[in-house]
């Protein structure tokens, strides 16, 4: 750490334990993700605050999903002070929180904390002379809580308004507590499904917007459970409706100039794409079958993956054409907003190894000049086998299975994560896999039991 960044620390220190006091705050959440980006969070008192900032407070990792097995359980959270902000809907108490870094005892950052997998990535871009940007667009649903656990909160459809969209009082009070914690929105709508809506903030470094998405994916759920209904970012909750994605709009940024690398003024390119650009697309185009595991990490997640929804499944990138995995969005020349969108992952995974796992095949596709293939602005939804493989474009894996059998062969994937982390993701999710199996749905039995 620098003599400058760690002052920095030190004076944020300082401002909150200023606001901790002045604000009277009884307790302080600490909190951090496991590795399948789940919310872990545990209380302290506010006159605890001071030393665990110097020091961290300890903590049972074993218990952790990902994390250490039982013989290695001690771990500490020590808290980020930048992340501090008071949490706006605890009423009868004044509660405020604070985003953990994970250290093992001795002092030494856990090598398996996904928030450090996501910061030791920034900082291989930083070598690079690079900082990895991106904006997420998260959607979600807000469903009636009772037996029908997948009834929508209204009948709306895109962009529309009361009466039709009764989730926009709870959009706004969701919007209003993400202010309050530091975060502001820059877009909020209802979308395409009866009870989906989506929430969009400012793009910034990977690491801060890693903790964003934790962030707004916390609020949603706490005001929804608040206004007596279950915010949920599953992908595919209910058969037959599109299902919910986190497109991810990605930048390189150079850390010499601060200007978008992305874009080139002097190109004779209509789009102004720069090299760089066009091997961060080559790069991201040859690697994200071997990164899809986390980008789209749940067995329910291939239940979007599917021709005909906007989720696109095919390995090729485009500019208007949104039946492609990367496009790369009309932006009447500005060279800040110069951007690559991804549309295949969603926002039930990890938000720190989605976005970090991004830029690593982005990034390898820079260092080694890995040639873009020409755009196609055809739907591909419209072509047949014969005419994809013509084309030769081919498609992400089909189920989790699949994708994991493609993580377990990548060498890059297991560099960005570390051997630990990299194996104990794979057992992790080779036994969500089998737990998906070995299921029998209503489907097969209404559709096998008497046919066969």
């Amino acid at each position: 750490m620098t003599a400058h960044k760690a002052k920095t620390e030190e004076e944020t220190a300082e401002k909150v334990l200023k606001v901790i006091k002045e604000e009277e705050v009884d307790l302080v959440s600490l909190q951090f993700t496991d590795i399948n980006g789940i919310l872990k969070s545990f209380s302290i008192s506010s006159s605890n605050v001071p030393d665990s900032l110097v020091n961290g407070t300890t903590f049972d990792g074993s218990s952790i999903t990902g994390f250490h097995p039982i013989e290695e359980s001690d771990m500490v959270a020590k808290p980020d002070p930048s992340t501090f902000g008071l949490i706006p809907w605890v009423r009868d108490k004044k509660v405020a929180r604070m985003i953990c870094d994970i250290y093992l005892p001795n002092g030494e950052r856990f090598e398996g904390d996904p928030r450090y997998i996501a910061e030791r990535t920034l900082e291989e871009a930083k070598k690079a002379r690079y900082v990895y940007k991106c904006g997420p667009e998260l959607e979600f649903f807000l469903l009636r809580e009772g037996s029908e656990r997948v009834a929508p909160t209204d009948l709306g459809g895109y962009f529309d308004l009361h009466p039709l969209d009764l989730g926009e009082d709870i959009r706004m009070e969701i919007a209003s507590s993400l202010e309050k914690l530091g975060l502001r929105t820059e877009v909020s709508h209802h979308e395409v499904a009866p009870g989906q809506h989506e929430i969009d903030f400012r793009y910034d470094d990977l690491l801060s917007t890693a903790d964003r998405a934790m962030t707004l994916k916390i609020v949603v759920k706490a005001i929804a459970h608040i206004r007596g209904c279950i915010g949920s970012f599953m992908p595919k909750p209910k058969y037959g409706i599109p299902g919910s994605g986190m497109h991810v709009h990605q930048s390189m940024w150079s850390t010499k100039t601060d200007e978008n690398v992305f874009y080139d003024r002097d190109s004779k390119r209509k789009d102004n794409l720069s090299e760089v650009a066009l091997h961060f697309i080559g790069g991201q185009l040859k690697h994200v079958n071997e990164a899809m595991a986390i980008i789209a990490s749940w067995p329910n997640s291939y239940k979007r993956l599917v021709p005909g929804y906007e989720a696109p499944v095919y390995l090729a990138w485009a500019h208007a054409n949104r039946s492609t995995l990367l496009r790369v969005p009309e932006v009447g020349g500005r060279p800040e907003a110069t951007r690559v969108e991804i549309r295949t992952p969603d926002p039930a995974g990890n938000p720190y190894l989605q976005f970090a796992v991004l830029c690593a095949i982005g990034l390898e596709g820079i260092k080694n000049k890995i040639e873009a293939p020409e755009p196609i602005e055809k739907n591909l939804y419209r072509l047949n086998r014969k005419e994809r493989e013509e084309l030769g474009i081919e498609s992400v894996p089909g189920s989790l299975g699949e994708a994991l059998d493609m993580f377990e062969k990548s060498k890059l994937m297991r560099k960005v994560l570390g051997d630990s982390t990299f194996e104990n993701f794979l057992h992790v999710k080779r036994e969500e896999w089998d737990q998906y199996r070995i299921r029998v749905s209503k489907w097969e039995v209404d559709r096998y039991l008497e046919w066969v």
